[in-house]
């Protein structure tokens, strides 16, 4: 049966839009490749426990329908308030803390989010799309298309993919377990700047709310391009860079990596979505700048949209 709008890409803002054809009346499906949705909002059960591998927290910002889903999250337990102070360390480690947003995480790991989002909604995972065309998607009848997907993946799905091409970072997140914390206890989280290896570090433990004594380093993007054809090779830099920066003195009992080779537009284009008759776009590249409240509100956006034509 052929549904109103088929979401390629099974992340917040795919989910996002899916749920917005729905509630306005209109049927929909998501087709992602993963094994179970979620996008850049990715969570891995590593040693026993999920770890957030992806975006390190979401700001709420003024988006009323966002600050409303995410109430109703925080009712249910499925996102907190983490933090609204970091530290930022310069490259030879002096450090500062800096005050700013309420950063928001899941207790239940990131990837909790997209799949709250995803409830009564028809996803078909472990599915690789092929090819795509206006109202088809590998050659069916697909009603209204919607690439949920970073520029650079949409644009190899078909020829003649109308919009402009975009830049993006790649990031390479690096898990880092220790048998005990190892660093002070305020930490959070920690912008570092000048650093050639490492951009951001975040309390694992601290951000889902259990204590684990987990580190999430996420390099820069230069560090990333090195490391893509062999993400391990960025494991010894940034145990290197996080023991220095948090004079943490000994190795972690455990590393894990995992590549974004897409991590992040290098900026956005300003507007909500990208819409054509039968092959539309969205996505956190889509708005006013990169970020997971701009992914929900360009898929959320985009649906409504497509629900009302």
């Amino acid at each position: 049966m052929t549904v109103d709008v088929t979401v390629v890409g099974g992340g917040i803002s795919g989910l996002a839009c899916a749920r917005a054809v729905q509630d306005a009346g209109g049927t929909s499906r998501v087709i992602d490749r993963g094994r179970r949705p979620g996008g850049r909002l990715s969570s891995r059960t590593i040693d026993g426990r999920a770890v957030d591998l992806g975006a390190s927290y979401f700001v709420v910002g003024d988006d009323e329908r966002f600050a409303r889903v995410v109430a109703d999250w925080e009712a249910r337990g499925v996102a907190r308030p983490w933090t609204d102070t970091f530290s930022a360390f310069d490259a030879d480690g002096t450090e500062a803390r800096k005050t700013g947003p309420m950063r928001w995480s899941a207790p239940a790991g990131s990837r909790s989010l997209v799949l709250d989002l995803a409830d009564g909604v028809d996803v078909e995972s472990g599915r690789e799309v092929e090819r795509v065309a206006p109202y088809r998607v590998d050659g069916k009848d697909a009603g209204e298309v919607v690439l949920a997907i970073p520029e650079p993946q949409a644009r190899r799905l078909g020829d003649g993919i109308p919009v402009a091409p975009q830049d993006w970072e790649p990031v390479i997140a690096v898990v880092l377990r220790w048998e005990e914390r190892r660093w002070p206890a305020d930490l959070h989280g920690a912008f570092v700047n000048g650093d050639p290896d490492v951009a951001f570090i975040a309390d694992d433990g601290d951000r889902r709310g259990d204590g684990a004594p987990v580190l999430v380093v996420h390099t820069t993007g230069d560090a990333a391009r090195r490391s893509l054809d062999d993400p391990d090779a960025a494991i010894a830099p940034v145990v290197a860079a996080t023991r220095r920066l948090l004079r943490i003195d000994a190795e972690p009992v455990a590393t894990h990596v995992h590549r974004w080779t897409f991590a992040r537009p290098l900026r956005a284009t300003g507007e909500p979505f990208f819409r054509s008759p039968g092959l539309s776009l969205c996505g956190d590249a889509w708005g006013e700048s990169p970020a997971v409240r701009t992914a929900w509100a360009s898929g959320d956006s985009l649906g409504r949209a497509l629900a009302a034509s």
